[in-house]
């Protein structure tokens, strides 16, 4: 064995042409950007190889390219760089016989006007002196059919040229597009040690912009069961236009979105001062601005993640199955990693995606969910009754804001926006009007009352009824009815909610017998007024997730909560009082 070490001579260059000498075996595809992941299969000689790949996208970022390899060699330097574009041919042979026609034509009609003057400058020649009387029907007979034949000959040759320019211009567009390979001039030289002779695995890891990804949703509701009864389809519609097309790749979608240098926001210092009057209208000037946030915002590249994910490059496709007369199986998208703040899943099978620039829509999954329906209605505004479903995402599946359809018994109801949602969140879902609730927003009754002996008060008594009549065949179990009472801004006119009776925060005075009037002490802000049906009355938002205990009521709206049965009717009643003093007190708004 010799002691010498191999030689370093650089061996013959290797010259691969990325698309035909690779293939992509991972694309992770972000909100605005991808990282694809190319493996080469080489064989190199014992020594210093350089391998020159060419052909790699126009718009990879050559900060973030990576060279990982697998073999016993050693990879010495990466160096990258972009290759003149390839001669854009301005010109064919398809347009040089159109051009070479043209001519020929134009030539052609030349002649064609030549002949037209001449004819006409004869006949102008021609006197009696010249021309015995008896010969001038022959010698106009003979103009008229060579006229006729020179013009029919001038009018064909102007619809050829005519022709000839609208084909001359659609080759010249031909010829002028840019060669598929001008997108794709990116090189990449490395330098690779082996050992000896052999094959090596090179992979070639590197973010593209103009690739990005979008969710939206197919909502598919079903009014008659109880037991999950939406169907939320998951969907991406993907578009790309890196200039390389991706055929055959695995595809993973990633629901978190790079930042860029986003620093922690910091506080200015906040100065007060006196006001200084400025001249002699004493008018008041600040005497700076006071500024109250001020954030930094660098850009940066996109975090590099360092897993070598080529070597877990699998030679096996997904493939599913057709049977009979059984329905087609769905193959679902699957969660490769799971978090608080974001999801990474990847699409089933395997796609193609070409660099056209056009969306591709393929589905992720269909989740079976479960729901809250309600009937929503404000009748002081609208009396329609709106659906609403409370929707709990119990997948492990991050849902991304996206637009969705929603589909209510096989019918299209509308297009909603479904928000970002994490997993085991919930989230609310418009499903349109249903006519087979009817609400009935009954005239006001309106009585006053006078006391007082010196200073006289006027007590008005406002009551309004509100019917609810559910015309469906089956039950009803949650109808929300949203109403106000107006809010006293001046301290000579009072406000007091009479029915229901609910009590503001901060007002807590219950008396002995509160329970029995079905007020709950720990929870004044909701009132069981029936039983049978059931119906409560509260403040409205004190069932939001979002809910802030104190600032119930402070707007004065009022809803109830109401379980209707099958063709069955149910009423509610609002009442309160306006106390005004002294009673000549003209109220705005009442």
């Amino acid at each position: 064995m010799s002691d010498h070490p191999p030689s370093f001579q650089p061996t013959d260059a290797i010259e691969l042409q990325s698309v035909a000498a690779s293939k992509i075996i991972a694309v992770s595809l972000y909100s605005s950007r991808a990282e694809v992941t190319r493996l080469y299969k080489i064989a190199v000689k014992t020594g210093l190889n350089q391998v020159n790949i060419s052909g790699l996208p126009n718009v990879l970022e050559t900060e973030s390219l990576r060279v990982e390899g697998r073999g016993a060699a050693t990879i010495h330097d990466v160096t990258v760089s972009t290759a003149k574009g390839e001669h854009v041919p301005t010109t064919s042979p398809e347009l040089v016989a159109l051009l070479k026609k043209k001519e020929q034509t134009q030539n052609a009609l030349t002649r064609c006007e030549k002949s037209i003057a001449s004819l006409e400058q004869y006949l102008a020649s021609l006197t009696v002196e010249h021309l015995d009387f008896s010969k001038i029907e022959n010698v106009m007979d003979g103009y008229n059919t060579a006229g006729e034949k020179l013009d029919g000959r001038r009018s064909e040759l102007t619809e050829q040229l005519k022709a000839l320019d609208v084909e001359i211009e659609s080759e010249r567009k031909r010829v002028a597009v840019p060669h598929e390979n001008d997108k794709l001039r990116v090189r990449a030289a490395i330098g690779v040690f082996a050992e000896q002779a052999g094959d090596i695995e090179i992979a070639l890891i590197y973010a593209v912009p103009h690739a990005t990804w979008k969710a939206f949703y197919d909502i598919r509701v079903d009014m008659n069961t109880k037991d999950d009864p939406i169907k939320l389809i998951y969907k991406a519609a993907v578009t790309q236009n890196t200039g390389e097309s991706w055929d055959d790749v695995p595809l993973t979608l990633e629901t978190s979105t790079p930042t860029f240098g986003l620093d922690i926001p910091e506080l200015q210092p906040w100065n007060l001062d006196v006001m200084r009057h400025i001249g002699s209208n004493k008018s008041r000037k600040r005497s700076a601005p006071i500024p109250l946030m001020s954030s930094r915002m660098q850009q940066n590249d996109m975090s590099q993640r360092r897993e070598s994910r080529f070597l877990m490059y699998d030679e096996e496709s997904s493939a599913g199955s057709l049977g009979g007369s059984e329905p087609m199986a769905f193959l679902g998208a699957s969660v490769t990693s799971k978090g608080n703040i974001s999801a990474t899943f990847r699409v089933p099978g395997r796609v193609s995606i070409p660099s056209d620039g056009e969306a591709h829509n393929f589905t992720l999954v269909v989740l079976s969910l479960q729901a809250t329906m309600s009937w929503v209605t404000v009748p002081k505004v609208d009396t329609k009754a709106h659906i609403n479903a409370r929707i709990t995402n119990a997948s492990d599946y991050t849902l991304l804001a996206g637009t969705a359809s929603v589909y209510v018994d096989g019918s299209f109801i509308s297009r909603s926006e479904v928000p970002a949602v994490s997993p085991k969140e919930a989230f609310d879902c418009p499903l349109g009007v249903d006519p087979s609730i009817r609400i009935t927003y009954h005239p006001v009754i309106k009585k006053t009352t006078h006391s007082g002996l010196l200073s006289k008060t006027a007590t008005h008594t406002f009551n309004q009824r509100i019917t609810i009549f559910n015309t469906k065949s089956l039950p009803v179990s949650r109808v929300k009815v949203v109403d106000h009472i107006p809010t006293s801004q001046n301290a000579q006119i009072e406000v007091k909610l009479v029915n229901p009776a609910l009590t503001l925060p901060g007002n807590v005075r219950l008396s002995s017998n509160a329970n029995s009037r079905g007020v709950n002490a720990a929870t004044p802000q909701k009132i069981v007024v029936s039983k049978e049906p059931e119906v409560v009355a509260q403040w409205d938002g004190v069932d939001e997730p979002d809910c802030v205990p104190e600032s119930l009521g402070l707007d004065r709206k009022v809803n109830w909560i109401c379980a209707v049965g099958s063709q069955a009717k149910v009423t509610v009643g609002l009442e309160w009082e306006v106390t005004v003093s002294p009673a000549s007190l003209q109220v705005a708004g009442l």
